[in-house]
This record gives structure tokens, sequence and C-alpha cells, in this order.
């Protein structure tokens, strides 16, 4: 069956255990509808939780919200369990979770693009097979911080990997990472420089897109796309939600395509 995860916006205060009540509700009636409530996720200070059911369609599983509990979604839209399990790190309750006891756990995460700056140019410069040496440099400094840092690729873009963190100083930590591990890499290999931008923006799942983080993946990636060679660039998003530890510089605000609104962003300065 497809799977689908709902957005509630929600207008009150929920408890942990309120929310657990809520889940307990769907869960009772679930099989009485031939659908299957797999977890949630919920954000008191965002004003939002989030659903993952498997599901005939769409109408079916609004319709088991509003009989078990009338407490009917905001949105809804189909995901794939992979991509669920990439941006959120898991498609089931946790399992220490005792029957009827509720938890907390935000679907907000952050997101991260790397670009390997001029990739075309250096496989023409290069021929296929140097170039793909270069392109496996990269992929095993990227995936190495990644799994340092917490971090959990989406998908690989051909020139660049998308991956996504619970929190936003992991996404730096690593982005910091990657660009001080190539210097190293570039000081060693007696080869041609590698060179990365990368791009970073945080938000919400079903967030202004009917697409699995759709906005925060586009802005992220324009991000990437408009950052200088071996920079690793925030949005103000993602800098409001950092402490001292990360040295930025204000870039301004920025026009990107696809952004309807210029965008402040920040230059971490990762070499301290």
């Amino acid at each position: 069956m497809p799977i689908f995860l709902d957005r509630h916006d929600l207008t009150v205060d929920l408890t942990p255990e309120q929310i657990g009540d809520l889940h307990a509700k769907d869960l009772a009636v679930q099989g009485d509808h031939g659908v299957n409530f797999m977890t949630y996720w919920c954000d008191p200070t965002r004003k939002c939780a989030f659903c993952l059911v498997e599901a005939p369609d769409a109408e079916t599983a609004i319709e088991v919200h509003r009989r078990s509990h009338g407490e009917t979604p905001t949105e809804i839209i189909p995901v794939e369990i992979s991509a669920v399990m990439a941006f959120l790190g898991r498609i089931l309750d946790p399992a220490r979770l005792q029957p009827g006891e509720g938890f907390l756990e935000s679907a907000y995460r952050t997101v991260m693009f790397t670009d390997i700056v001029n990739s075309m140019e250096m496989t023409a410069r290069l021929g296929d097979a140097q170039a793909m040496e270069m392109t496996r440099a990269h992929d095993g400094i990227v995936r190495h911080s990644l799994a340092k840092h917490n971090g959990r690729e989406v998908k690989h873009t051909g020139d660049g990997i998308m991956a996504a963190f619970d929190r936003p100083q992991d996404a730096v930590r690593c982005a910091c990472a990657c660009q001080s591990a190539l210097r190293d890499f570039n000081a060693e290999s007696g080869q041609a420089p590698l060179h990365l931008r990368i791009g970073i923006h945080s938000g919400a799942p079903v967030e202004d897109s009917r697409d699995l983080f759709g906005q925060t993946v586009q802005v992220a990636a324009r991000i990437c796309a408009d950052a200088s060679v071996d920079a690793v660039v925030v949005s103000e998003r993602v800098r409001e939600e950092l402490d001292d530890e990360f040295h930025c510089a204000s870039l301004g605000k920025r026009m990107l395509k696809g952004v309807p609104t210029p965008l402040a962003v920040f230059a971490v300065d990762w070499e301290r």
C-alpha cells in the first residue's frame, strides 16, 4: 500500500502523554479501516506534528484520524519509505516505547549539499578515469564526516551529496570537517586540487510544498550553488540555531533561483 506523511498544525500545547494517547487512539481503530499508523513526530515548539501511515489512499488515512480522535491533518502527501528513513532516521515507533507511552521527537531537519566545483571541466581536463577517482575521494571524505557527525546520506547527486541531520550543529560541524579534510587531501595528493562548495538550510517536512522537505531541499541546493569555492554557507535560519562555537560572517541577502524573496546567508569560518 502507499505510504503517506501528514502534517497537523497544533493550536494548543500537548504533553508527550497526550500525543501518545492520540496515537494510541489511531492504533486502536486502524485494523477496522485497513490502515497502519507506523509512527509520529511532534514538535510543540514549532506547533506541528506528523504521522507516517500506510493506507489505501490519503482520504482513508484522514478519515481514520477523524473517527479516532477528530484531529484531521492540515496537509498529507505520499512519500517513499526510503526517503523518510534518510531524512527522518526511522519509520517505526522507537523500540524502547511502551504501549500507550508518549514521546516527543521533532521532524525538523537540517539539509546539507556538497558540490564539486567545476566537475565537468575537471572531467574534460583529467579524463573520465582520474575524474572518477577524484569524485570517489570526495565521496569518501563526505561519508566519513557524515558517520562522525550523525548525518544520513539522502542521495548522491553525481557531483555532490545531499545529507540530512537532526541538529544544525552537527550539519555545520560535518561541513567544516569536510572542507578541512579536503584541504589536507589536496596538500598530500600531489594531484590537481579538488574543491567543494557546501550549502545548508533547515526546515520541516510538508512545509510550503507537496513534497518531502521540498522547500528545504531547494533552498539548501540553491545556497550551495551560490556559494564561493571552498565555502560553507548557511541560511539565516541555520545561523540563528548555532551557538558561539561557530564563527559566521554575513554575506548579505541573495536572490536565489526559485526562491521568491531575498535570503540572508552567512559564511562559516571553518578554518577556525
